[in-house]
């Protein structure tokens, strides 16, 4: 409700709460379905390295959603995530979650929040994130990020994915993460899209059900453009750990890399 009367800006405050959720525990329906729309195989012992991101976000909801967070709610674009995991994560755990905001950025399109999730177990961290969210607005700010992209060669394309117009209602189910960009033509229309887009996480995690990952990893992605739903995208990669999500005009979506944590 608060959200079109804010008015986001890097040089605004934003809250220092570290909120706390004790003794978390996957629901496994849950599980099962988000592993389901992801492409995970279903029944591991161990949750997805995506996963815990999803048992985080409600707190990181409450974060963005609280009167001192200065960046509109709704609306909001996930633009990028780091994510370590140490260990992996039973799926019958019991874990320890912690969200906080640890800064705001000027961006080319407008201004990022980036929220930290760690998860523990046993007093240690398992699992550690980095997200980036973007309120989009006018601003004269320049990263001079499209020269540096251009560097890059394209990766080998390994397969075609159709994706249904329904991926965001059902990855929004399996998730909690109900943002109106991902739902439905008209609500997305309201933000600036021509249709419903999928959840950056969707892409990220499709991508690495995939790939594959070690056990102890880090994975970074970074979400460059919108995935209309519905709609045909390339997925690409290599033996180096990189892979994209692609166009076939040629257009990158989503573009990261996953190796092995060495220590």
């Amino acid at each position: 409700m608060l959200s079109p009367f804010k008015k986001p800006s890097a040089d605004a405050g934003f809250p220092r709460t570290r909120l706390l959720l004790p003794a978390v525990r996957p629901e496994l329906p849950r599980l099962a379905a988000y592993e389901r729309v992801c492409g995970f195989a279903t029944g591991n012992e161990g949750l997805p390295v995506t996963y815990p991101h999803v048992l985080g976000f409600p707190l990181a909801m409450k974060l963005m959603s609280a009167r001192a967070f200065p960046l509109p709610l709704l609306g909001l674009v996930h633009t990028s995530i780091e994510i370590v995991r140490h260990a992996e994560l039973p799926a019958d755990g019991a874990y320890d979650i912690a969200v906080h905001v640890d800064r705001l950025s000027p961006h080319r399109r407008g201004t990022e929040a980036r929220v930290v999730t760690e998860v523990r177990a046993a007093g240690a961290v398992v699992w550690e994130s980095r997200s980036t969210y973007l309120a989009r607005h006018r601003t004269s700010y320049d990263d001079g990020a499209p020269a540096a992209r251009a560097e890059r060669e394209p990766l080998p394309v390994v397969d075609e994915w159709r994706i249904a117009g329904d991926v965001g209602r059902r990855y929004g189910a399996a998730s909690g993460d109900r943002n109106p960009i991902h739902l439905h033509p008209l609500t997305a229309r309201l933000f600036g899209f021509p249709r419903a887009i999928a959840h950056g996480m969707w892409t990220v995690a499709r991508c690495l059900a995939a790939h594959g990952v070690p056990e102890r990893v880090r994975v970074a992605a970074e979400f460059r453009a919108p995935v209309l739903l519905p709609g045909t995208v390339l997925y690409a990669a290599d033996a180096s750990g990189r892979f994209e999500l692609r166009g076939d005009q040629g257009r990158t979506y989503v573009s990261g890399e996953a190796g092995a944590l060495t220590a």
